[in-house]
């Protein structure tokens, strides 16, 4: 007889609010820049050139059911081939400098850098070592910084609006072709 009272019960986590509304107001936001500028959805190829998995965690988060940021018209790809961003992650290591060169190659026109993390924008720990190039600007042309060390999903997500809104300034002709540092 307790077990079915436990079912019926009340529950103790119904009343649990855990929506984010912030994130997903600036996810909506992202989908009707995604939308105008590509007609489809956004694919990023994550590149770790050499990292301490901190800010792959949290780009990993933004898959989760939590943020599902799918729903806002973001892929993540298995190949820089179907990639339209490369998000490149930690400190470029000399021995990952090639292969960073390559995925840049085998991207699609028009490819656009974003460097997640502080070791990708040239400010981590690893910066200066023998065995470090420097950030993600020392190989490749970076269009995008979004600092921290690990930045949070909501601030890897406002960077990505930063990156939608910077293209199209960028083809409507009234900006020059500059890397953008996002504030967080």
């Amino acid at each position: 007889m307790d077990a079915f009272k436990n079912l019926f019960r009340k529950k103790f986590t119904e009343d649990l609010d855990i929506k984010d509304a912030d994130f997903d107001k600036l996810g909506i936001k992202l989908k009707k820049e995604i939308d105008a500028i590509f007609g489809r959805s956004l694919a990023i190829r994550e590149l770790d050139s050499g990292s301490d998995n901190s800010t792959e965690i949290e780009m990993v988060n933004l898959t989760t059911p939590h943020y599902d940021i799918e729903r806002f018209g973001v892929t993540f790809v298995a190949s820089p081939r179907h990639a339209d961003v490369i998000a490149i992650t930690g400190a470029v290591t000399r021995n990952m400098e090639l292969a960073v060169r390559k995925t840049y190659e085998a991207t699609p026109g028009p490819k656009f850098v974003v460097a997640v993390g502080d070791d990708a924008c040239g400010k981590g720990i690893f910066n200066g070592s023998y065995a470090v190039l420097g950030g993600a600007d020392k190989v490749l042309p970076v269009d995008l910084y979004i600092p921290g060390n690990p930045p949070t999903p909501k601030e890897i997500l406002k960077g990505l609006l930063a990156l939608m809104q910077k293209i199209r300034k960028n083809r409507s002709g009234s900006e020059r072709h500059s890397p953008h540092i996002v504030a967080v």
